[in-house]
């Protein structure tokens, strides 16, 4: 295992197994039967990953993500279990590294879209407003102001992009295109029922969950399956109920943070990413604790 100076887990490696297919902030490993995810430390912004990691990021994820699983129990996903002690023999001699940042997970075919779902107007579809009145191609109302409340949820779908890429907005017609209607309405549907549910749940904890993205698979008999993280500060712009207020971006409890900085010193949003200081790793590691605790109720150690 590789960490930074501030133990930060910025890469995995596990004795006797192949190295894994490394994602932007995931290591997956391929157990035959099933796979191990591993939620690293490591943080992307701008769809770059930072050289530096938050340390005990992967954690909350990985807690955030099982949480969210079991809230949303009438969905099926692809989680077998998060206790290490219950993994493979293989995995014993790094179980303590493993420990609260791993997941079995069956395997499942990935839809090669992001599935994102937004209920607030903020970010990049703030940006298409202003320019065109529209979000992902969609016409909306005029009057919205930046941080404004949508009158319904909208699926805004993009393409999954690989580490150094960047997602791509899909209108419904492209995915339509790729996917077919059954396939694409499924996606939909599941993607604002998740949503909304998570996001009602949110607002009774203090937290408006703006937007966020899901991905989905397929089991071998075709059902779809929620996969990889759900609802994390990753995925998700987390805002504080008790600082919102129409017109602006409130502060929040995600990577926004991260991004604003990497604004700050004109990173032109291609690698390589800058190294983050350490008051920004700390400020980003103390927003991911606050949407833990504040969506869970409980202490994170």
């Amino acid at each position: 295992m590789k960490y930074d100076k501030n133990h930060a887990l910025v890469e995995s490696a596990i004795p006797g197994l192949p190295p894994p297919r490394r994602g932007k902030v995931r290591d997956l490993y391929d157990l035959g039967d099933k796979l191990l995810l591993v939620a690293t430390d490591r943080i992307s912004a701008f769809d770059v990953v930072m050289p530096n990691g938050i340390p005990d990021k992967g954690r909350i994820l990985n807690s955030l993500s099982v949480f969210w699983f079991g809230l949303l129990d009438w969905m099926p996903n692809h989680l077998l279990t998060a206790d290490v002690d219950e993994f493979p023999a293989v995995l014993h001699a790094v179980k303590e590294d493993l420990r609260g940042r791993s997941m079995l997970v069956r395997k499942v075919s990935i839809v090669p879209f992001e599935c994102i779902v937004r209920g607030y107007l903020t970010g990049s579809g703030w940006k298409e407003y202003q320019r065109c009145g529209t979000v992902n191609s969609l016409p909306l109302r005029s009057g919205y102001q930046n941080g404004s409340k949508l009158d319904s949820v909208l699926f805004t779908p993009s393409t999954k992009a690989e580490q150094g890429e960047h997602d791509l907005p899909v209108s419904l017609g492209e995915l339509e295109s790729a996917l077919g209607v059954g396939l694409t309405k499924a996606l939909a549907d599941a993607s604002i029922g998740c949503y909304s549910q998570a996001a009602e749940y949110a607002a009774q904890h203090g937290v408006i969950i703006a937007d966020t993205k899901f991905e989905f698979g397929q089991d071998a008999a075709g059902q779809l399956v929620l996969a990889d993280e759900v609802l994390t500060p990753d995925s998700s712009r987390f805002w504080p109920q008790s600082s919102y207020a129409v017109g602006k971006n409130p502060p929040s409890l995600d990577k926004q943070y991260v991004r604003d900085w990497l604004d700050s010193v004109s990173f032109n949003h291609q690698p390589p990413a800058p190294t983050l200081p350490d008051e920004v790793v700390g400020q980003t590691r103390k927003k991911y604790v606050e949407a833990y605790e504040l969506l869970t109720g409980q202490r994170f150690t």
